[in-house]
């Protein structure tokens, strides 16, 4: 009969190495990994996001237009209530202005690029300013009542309604 002892030895070194378990446990990590980074390049190739501003270059400039406009500050005390009806028409009324600005416009910009909106607002008789959207923005938006003198922006992040541009408060209106 055979030592056990001498036997197991020889039994474990005729044993090929895929046979045993260290091998395998010691690959799996960098396996997993691999497998991870195929996924990953998988997911990126399959859902391009695209180019989020294609003349982004030219938007930048012109922003650098608008500084010097911002920093003058002549829309001050200027506010504005924006409401829009589920049709899409716009009216407008502008507070804290010694005269009527004639080109006034609503932007409405949608954030992350694309689908931007401008409506030209024209001046009805009761003084508000009136305009018609395609249709009325729904999610996050950048919404901007601007002339040539000032701009008011705000984001909203729900259905357009009745929105409050520039001052928190209105002021107080003046018999006239």
């Amino acid at each position: 009969m055979k030592n056990p002892a001498s036997s197991f030895h020889a039994e474990r070194a005729s044993r090929r190495w895929y046979r045993e378990p260290w091998p395998w446990l010691l690959m799996a990590g960098p396996g997993v990994v691999v497998i991870a980074c195929l996924g990953s390049a998988w997911l990126a190739l399959k859902s391009d996001d695209g180019v989020v501003a294609t003349d982004y270059y030219k938007q930048g400039l012109m922003i650098n237009r608008r500084v010097p406009r911002a920093d003058d500050d002549p829309g001050r005390g200027v506010s504005a209530t924006l409401a829009v009806t589920a049709a899409g028409d716009v009216r407008t009324r502008i507070d804290g202005l010694v005269a009527a600005p004639v080109d006034v416009r609503l932007r409405v910009t949608r954030i992350g690029g694309g689908d931007d909106e401008l409506v030209p607002l024209t001046r009805a008789a009761d003084g508000d300013y009136v305009g018609v959207l395609s249709a009325p923005p729904r999610g996050r938006w950048v919404v901007t009542l601007e002339s040539r003198a000032w701009r008011l922006p705000t984001t909203i992040t729900d259905q357009l309604a009745e929105v409050r541009l520039g001052l928190a408060e209105p002021p107080p209106r003046t018999a006239e």
